[in-house]
C-alpha cells in the first residue's frame, strides 16, 4: 500500500504533462511580459532588456476600462446563469422522471459542445439590427446599436454556455441532498418555500459556488462572443490580448495583459472560495 504522506506515483505522469503543457508555457509568457518591445518588430528580441513598462501601461484609464467592463459583464452573466439554473436543476432532480432526466442531461451536454461560433451568429442574426426582431425592438424604442443593448446581447451570449454548465453542476448537487430533509422541515410546519430556502439552498452553497466560478472563469476569458456580438464597442480582455499578439505583434504587452488577467481570475476564485468555506464552517 502507498504511504498516504507521500505522493502517489500514479499521479506523476499527469503531473508531468500538466507541468509541460501549462506551467512551462505560463512561465514563458511571464518572461515575455518583462521584455522590452521595439515598435515595428514582431515580438521582442531574445536579448531584449527586462522592464516593468508593459505592466505600468495597464494602469492607464484605457486599459482599466477593458478590465472593468470584462469583470462587470462576466459577473452579472454568471450570477444570472446561476439564478436561472437553480430552478432548472431542481426541476430535473426532483420532478422529472428518470428517463426524461437522461434526455434533459443529454440536451444540456449537447448545448455545451455546440460550436460557439454557430450559436453566436445565430444570436446576432436573430437579435441584431438586421434580424427579424429588429423592427419589433425599434418599435419599442430599443436601439439595437446602443451600448446598453449590445452589453445585454453579449451577456445573453455568455448565458448560452453558463446555463448548461451550471445546470449540470447543480443537478449533481441536488441529487446528493436527501429530499427527506425538506420533507422533515415541512412536517415540522415550515412552508415549502421556507423549507427550500432554509434547508435545501444552504446545503447547495458549495455547488452554487462551483457553478458560479465555472461560469465566471469562462466569461472573463470569452473571445468569440464579445468579438461578434460586441460589434467593436463591447470588447473583453481576450479581444485585447488577441489584438496585441496578432495585429500589433506586441508580444510583451499581450503577455502582460494575459498574466494580469490570469492572476486576477485566480484571486477572485480564491477569495470567493475562502469566503464561502469560512461561512460554511460557522
Amino acid at each position: 500500500m502507498f504511504n498516504n504522506r507521500l505522493p502517489n506515483p500514479l499521479f506523476l505522469p499527469a503531473a508531468t504533462i500538466f507541468l509541460m503543457l501549462f506551467t512551462l508555457p505560463m512561465a514563458g509568457l511571464f518572461v515575455e511580459s518583462l521584455r522590452t518591445y521595439v515598435p515595428g518588430s514582431i515580438g521582442s528580441a531574445a536579448d531584449a532588456p527586462l522592464t516593468l513598462a508593459n505592466y505600468g501601461e495597464l494602469v492607464k484609464t484605457s486599459f482599466a476600462r477593458f478590465f472593468f467592463q470584462t469583470l462587470r459583464i462576466s459577473l452579472f452573466a454568471s450570477l444570472a446563469g446561476v439564478f436561472f439554473s437553480l430552478p432548472l436543476a431542481y426541476w430535473m432532480a426532483r420532478k422529472l422522471p428518470a428517463d426524461w432526466r437522461v434526455i434533459a442531461v443529454g440536451f444540456f451536454v449537447t448545448l455545451m459542445f455546440l460550436s460557439v461560433l454557430v450559436r453566436t451568429y445565430a444570436l446576432e442574426l436573430t437579435f441584431g439590427a438586421t434580424g427579424p426582431l429588429g423592427p419589433v425592438l425599434q418599435s419599442l424604442g430599443i436601439s439595437t446599436n446602443s451600448r446598453g443593448y449590445i452589453e445585454i446581447l453579449v451577456g445573453v451570449g455568455l448565458l448560452h454556455y453558463i446555463i448548461p454548465m451550471s445546470v449540470l453542476t447543480l443537478l449533481g448537487t441536488y441529487q446528493n441532498i436527501d429530499p427527506r430533509l425538506t420533507d422533515a422541515a415541512q412536517v415540522l410546519g415550515a412552508p415549502a418555500w421556507q423549507a427550500h430556502l432554509s434547508v435545501t439552498l444552504p446545503l447547495c452553497i458549495r455547488g452554487i459556488l462551483a457553478a458560479f466560478l465555472f461560469g465566471f472563469t469562462f466569461s472573463i476569458s470569452a473571445f468569440v462572443i464579445p468579438m461578434i456580438l460586441g460589434k467593436g464597442r463591447v470588447l473583453f480582455i481576450s479581444n485585447l490580448v488577441y489584438t496585441r499578439f496578432s495585429e500589433i505583434a506586441n508580444y510583451p504587452s499581450g503577455a502582460a495583459i494575459s498574466v494580469v488577467l490570469f492572476v486576477l481570475a485566480m484571486l477572485i476564485v480564491y477569495a470567493m472560495t475562502h469566503m464561502v468555506n469560512k461561512w460554511w464552517q460557522q
